[in-house]
């Protein structure tokens, strides 16, 4: 399965499909009619015992609850803007193409599945600014126009998550920010910030910034402040911001609905949301040669 919109059209620059031809692999695309989660259904219905999807992280993740829920096995190939999903697995997001050498000799590996609800998720799902830029009209098309539009009233202090997180400090209110992954991310080193070691741990990472009592001058810079805050130890219940492992995470208030960004896609959720890890739900095949793997020593600083 193939998104060609994905990644500014990254499929066709490779010339992904062909390469898949090459190596006998049946290729659908994506349109309109035809989403990424029913083009695999069809495959397995046809028999598939392998499903390869190349796209972002939206399309992975569709294409992803499909394989874990029929036993098969998922061969990603990074064509998306961000590919985080596919950057944790060590695939070489210079080269998308070698991604697809697994359908010779690729080796097996079972990774964590993030739920939300019923919807799967295999990079995060995010609550606050980002949420609502990717509700803006045309954000596909201008990304910084549609950030700019939403960003004011969250860098005044303005504007905020409607809803409560529970944590294992108490309950936070109304916070700015909420990001839940599947797998921690790293945030010790600048230069692995964001990246996941493990996609095996069990456990949902999670992030909240607290609603400051003065609104800080630049959001992104308070970010930054308290992400230096937690690196030095500073306990979590009395800094701006929580992070925090767990297997299931809970959001709830008095609205009706939250707007979130899950794996890069809007969605709009109902009101408890509940957020849980699927251990070893999805079984991937990985070609032997993965550059992007961080070194051994980064993974255990």
């Amino acid at each position: 399965m193939t998104n060609p919109r994905s990644g500014g059209g990254k499929t066709a620059r490779y010339g992904l499909i062909q390469r898949a031809e090459d190596m006998d692999a049946q290729v659908w695309t994506t349109s309109v009619e035809r989403d990424a989660a029913s083009l695999a259904r069809n495959a397995v219905q046809q028999g598939a015992q392998v499903l390869g999807v190349v796209g972002g992280d939206g399309t992975v993740s569709a294409v992803a609850a499909v394989a874990a829920d029929t036993s098969r096995s998922l061969v990603v190939v990074p064509a998306g803007t961000r590919n985080h999903f596919a950057r944790d697995l060590g695939l070489d997001l210079r080269d998308p193409g070698q991604a697809l050498d697994a359908l010779v000799d690729g080796e097996p590996a079972q990774v964590d599945l993030g739920m939300l609800g019923s919807r799967v998720f295999v990079n995060n799902v995010s609550f606050g600014m980002y949420a609502d830029a990717l509700l803006e009209p045309g954000y596909r098309d201008d990304k910084p126009r549609a950030f700019a539009t939403v960003a004011p009233d969250y860098l005044k202090g303005e504007q905020w998550v409607e809803a409560r997180v529970d944590t294992p400090w108490g309950t936070v209110e109304f916070p700015q920010v909420v990001l839940i992954s599947n797998n921690p991310y790293h945030l010790a080193t600048p230069r692995w910030l964001g990246r996941r070691f493990s996609l095996t741990t069990g456990q949902l990472g999670a992030i909240v910034l607290k609603r400051p009592a003065q609104a800080p001058p630049d959001l992104l810079w308070h970010l930054r402040d308290e992400l230096r805050q937690h690196k030095r130890g500073a306990g979590p219940p009395d800094e701006g911001m929580v992070v925090w492992s767990a297997p299931g995470v809970t959001l709830h208030g008095d609205v009706r609905h939250l707007d979130a960004g899950l794996d890069g896609e809007a969605v709009r959720l109902p009101l408890p949301v509940l957020c849980a890890i699927r251990p070893g739900a999805l079984r991937v095949l990985l070609p032997k040669d993965r550059p992007g793997i961080p070194p051994e020593h980064a993974a255990r600083h």
